[in-house]
């Protein structure tokens, strides 16, 4: 099974949950299933996101998107990573 792990340090994790839960269809039509959630302990505003990945094809195009930086910046994300990783 592939997942894509992700981090994102964010400005305000309110702001950027909202958006982030905006994008449950999107994420859905790129093949991804959100599987977890967490947020640092000493920092909240430094989030992991584990999701379930149901076409690697579809999750690469949607985090390579041309109006992903646009996002990001509304949703307040400061750096975060991306890694596909196989769960076997």
């Amino acid at each position: 099974m592939i997942y894509m792990l992700c981090r994102n340090r964010v400005a305000d994790y309110q702001t950027w949950r909202r958006i982030f839960d905006s994008h449950k269809e999107a994420h859905f039509e790129a093949g991804l299933t959100l599987v977890n959630l967490w947020q640092g302990l000493e920092d909240p505003n430094n989030v992991f996101f584990l999701f379930k990945v149901g076409n690697l094809e579809k999750a690469k195009a949607f985090v390579t998107a041309p109006g992903n930086p646009e996002i990001a910046k509304a949703a307040g994300v400061l750096d975060g990573e991306i890694h596909f990783i196989d769960g076997a």
